[in-house]
């Protein structure tokens, strides 16, 4: 077997792509999208009917039609759930962040997709975390985003979140931009160690929240990983796995003693903790990012 049959055997595999053809083509069990992967597959072209239903509408309303037709046509392709991002400028607002996710809801359940093969990708802020805590309550599941730190980790599971992505080559960057130094082995990898610190935490606890290693970098980083709940890996890292002959066993496994959850974090505590921690600068970071891919997005179809 080829490394990416063999990790499949380990953990679920999800595709971090918009592209309809790559999704069909790697057979993925989920898959999931962001605002940089939405502009990407409406830029190749192969959206154009799509595009041409959306004329007349407001940016806010064409990009959320976009974004749920797009999920609704890559639900027909996989057999689990795809992932759909809140607007990255609500990732500050409750109670913003909760209504656009009903919104979502209920277009897709116009579409005929079931809310069980949603996930509403939130940003990991505090305000996104007690807006997932209230969708989670009312049968909505989602999908954290941006995690970076165990501050962040902690806060999802006290929430009941189903799941998170914490970001492995994200930080791989920062520590190397930190240490300057370009090459780091697995071992002393901060973002492969970070997954499996949280992975273990989550597990060691009994908390139900599912992990999945996202943002990576190489393959190897990605087999290091064998073993997480879910992993999200572009297609290029997902061809070069299928080419791959390195073998993949189980490093991430489940404890089997359960201690008691520690006392969930307070507000106070969480931000405290967030803004003493280095890597706290790379949530910001990505929600700027993505906030700068939908403003490209929104030049793009001005230009329709």
């Amino acid at each position: 077997m080829n490394s990416l049959e063999q990790l499949s055997q380990l953990t679920t595999i999800v595709a971090d792509t918009g592209d309809l053809s790559a999704i069909a083509r790697l057979k993925p069990v989920d898959a999931t999208t962001n605002p940089s992967l939405i502009t990407a597959a409406f830029a190749s072209g192969e959206h154009d009917e799509l595009l041409s239903q959306i004329k007349g509408l407001d940016t806010d309303t064409a990009i959320d039609t976009l974004t749920v037709a797009l999920g609704h046509q890559i639900s027909t392709l996989i057999q689990g759930r795809v992932s759909t991002e809140v607007d990255a400028r609500l990732s500050f607002d409750t109670d913003a962040t909760i209504a656009k996710a009903y919104d979502y809801i209920d277009r897709y359940a116009k579409l005929g997709v079931d809310k069980e093969r949603v996930l509403i990708k939130i940003a990991s802020t505090w305000q996104g975390i007690k807006a997932a805590e209230q969708l989670e309550k009312q049968g909505i599941h989602c999908n954290l985003t941006l995690l970076f730190t165990d501050t962040q980790a902690r806060a999802c599971a006290d929430a009941g979140v189903t799941l998170i992505s914490p970001f492995v080559g994200r930080i791989t960057d920062w520590q190397k931009a930190h240490e300057n130094r370009q090459n780091i082995a697995i071992n002393e990898d901060m973002g492969v160690n970070s997954v499996k610190s949280i992975y273990q935490f989550y597990k060691s606890h009994g908390y139900h929240t599912q992990v999945m290693g996202a943002s990576f970098r190489s393959i190897e980083q990605i087999i290091a990983l064998a073993g997480c709940d879910l992993l999200t890996i572009s297609p290029a890292l997902l061809d070069e796995l299928a080419s791959s002959q390195l073998p993949v066993t189980r490093q991430l496994a489940q404890n089997s003693e359960i201690s008691s959850k520690p006392t969930p974090l307070s507000q106070a505590d969480f931000e405290q903790a967030q803004e003493s921690h280095p890597l706290n600068s790379l949530l910001i970071k990505g929600i700027d990012g993505f906030v700068t891919a939908r403003e490209k997005l929104v030049e793009q179809l001005a230009g329709l």
